[in-house]
């Protein structure tokens, strides 16, 4: 929501107190829009570097540059679907339209960044498809009240807010809630282990979590719980609308707008405690439309589900593998069966998760649960009439889930035959 549009709807109702009644109402009702499953999106993000240029390497990136690029291809009409956005650190990020069709899209997508990478080239940069910064300290270049805030927020309880905030890049795959909430729920909730152990693309080589092949996903298990975790999975009788209204009250207030600079919260102020009265002004609706998107689960709804757990990746092919595979699984009941059995053999437990990010594909239990899901999703692709997804999945298939491995351990590799130096990330 435009920062602005916001701050006159919170004028706008200030004569109002919302109440629990209405807030407990308004997340159901625009979180889960059921219906049938016709559209899917991605968004791609990557961190920037200077191309060539080593001693620019630790500096923050020239944002004008990156700018200057993506005001060029919309001013071209070279851009067709979605929109160029710049994250805190200076990672950017292209955000697909939704699209009815993931085979057109994906094309369309890709054709979007390699015109990018065309533009950004002629500036001296270039995208880096790595989850997470190797060398560049972990600096905010966006000066907006809302990063301050959520800076100062995280600050509280430790670095991992900075570094989330300004290093880290992922691929986000979008999909309509669906008609069977309860099933892609509860399937993509169980099928995070494998898509972060797969596509774990941020290794970490020495100190604190050396050995790590998704320092991305270590990153957000540090940060704030309460606003990070996986949403509890439902018990029997227990609609997920319910349970993450619970999860959205009840999480710290991260930010309050107003017409100044500072933005902050007081510290410990959870969403229903402001409902109650306990805020330094009245809730308004807007200010719970807000509090939605400083929620970070791995699985968030927003009317549609956000799947927030793949790292970037270094290509787009490899980007369009995560997609093909979620996509396969949840359009396709027989997939859909399948990948829950074989997803029998990983419990849901956050040690699992843990071990996700660490050991990735090399945990027998998640190697042996990846392959059947990936075998699921490429058989589902000729039902479902979408072969031009299967040569990128199948392909990383071959490449990483069949030899129990995940595109970290390219880069380990390099850094422990010194193929690549220490510290950076694979050309």
């Amino acid at each position: 929501m435009d920062e602005r549009r916001g701050r006159r709807m919170d004028r706008g109702y200030a004569a109002e107190r919302f109440s629990e009644v209405a807030a407990e109402t308004y997340v159901a009702s625009t979180c889960f829009k059921t219906g049938p499953p016709r559209l899917v999106g991605i968004e791609l993000e990557w961190l920037l570097r200077h191309r060539g240029d080593p001693a620019r390497q630790l500096s923050p990136v020239d944002l004008d540059l990156a700018r200057s690029a993506a005001a060029h291809l919309r001013d071209t009409g070279r851009l067709t679907t979605g929109r160029l956005t710049v994250e805190p650190g200076g990672q950017l990020e292209l955000s697909s339209d939704p699209f009815p069709d993931p085979v057109e899209g994906l094309r369309r997508i890709t054709d979007d960044v390699t015109a990018f990478r065309a533009a950004l080239a002629r500036t001296g940069l270039e995208l880096v498809g790595l989850g997470l910064d190797p060398l560049r300290p972990p600096v905010r270049v966006l000066r907006q009240p809302r990063y301050a805030a959520m800076e100062a927020y995280f600050d509280r309880q430790g670095a991992a807010g900075r570094s989330m905030m300004c290093s880290t890049a992922a691929v986000q795959i979008n999909l309509d809630v669906g008609e069977d909430v309860n099933a892609r729920w509860d399937l993509l909730h169980a099928l995070t282990p494998v898509l972060v152990a797969a596509f774990a693309n941020s290794p970490v080589a020495a100190g604190p979590g050396g050995g790590t092949r998704s320092g991305r996903a270590a990153v957000w298990a540090a940060l704030d719980p309460a606003r990070t975790r996986p949403v509890p999975v439902p018990v029997p009788g227990l609609d997920p609308r319910t349970a993450w209204t619970e999860y959205a009250l009840a999480a710290p207030v991260l930010c309050i707008r107003t017409e100044g600079p500072d933005w902050s919260a007081p510290p410990g102020l959870t969403f229903r405690d402001w409902l109650r009265g306990r805020g330094p002004r009245p809730v308004t609706e807007a200010d719970l439309a807000y509090h939605l998107t400083t929620l970070f689960p791995p699985v968030r709804p927003r009317g549609h589900l956000e799947l927030r757990v793949v790292d970037a990746q270094r290509t787009e092919a490899d980007a369009g593998a995560a997609l093909a595979l979620v996509w396969a699984l949840c359009s396709d009941p027989t997939a859909a069966d399948r990948a829950r059995e074989a997803l029998e053999c990983v419990p849901p437990d956050p040690s699992v998760l843990a071990r996700a990010r660490r050991d990735a594909l090399a945990d027998p239990e998640l190697a042996v649960a990846a392959k059947g899901c990936f075998t699921a999703a490429l058989g589902a692709l000729g039902r479902l009439e979408a072969a031009g997804l299967a040569p990128a999945l199948s392909s990383f298939t071959d490449r990483y889930v069949e030899r129990g491995r995940c595109p970290a351990d390219d880069t380990l590799d390099a850094w422990s035959t010194g193929t690549v130096p220490l510290g950076k990330e694979m050309p």
